[in-house]
């Protein structure tokens, strides 16, 4: 993808991941990822690694920012061209 085509809220896919941009800037951009999220949780006393689905984590808020519950990743030049508005898993 071009620099161009971001904006605040895209969804796009990178890899097999899938991100939501956050933030444009002159040169990168700024995004979350929607479709991998791990929390810890503490069961008896024991922390327990948990994995969540985006509906989960969505309902929980994690996405609503900034500041976001999961963290943002800073994309530059050289890897918006690895970016794509469809899913490669088709």
């Amino acid at each position: 993808m071009e620099h161009s085509e971001f904006h605040i809220g895209l969804d796009f896919w990178c890899g097999k991941g899938r991100w939501r941009c956050t933030d444009v800037g002159t040169r990168t951009v700024v995004a979350i990822r929607l479709d991998q999220f791990k929390t810890t949780a503490v069961d008896a006393g024991k922390a327990i690694l948990e994995s969540l689905t985006y509906e989960q984590a969505n309902a929980a808020g994690w996405f609503i920012g900034p500041p976001y519950a999961v963290a943002e990743l800073v994309f530059d030049e050289n890897d918006l061209k690895s970016c794509s508005l469809e899913s490669d898993e088709r």
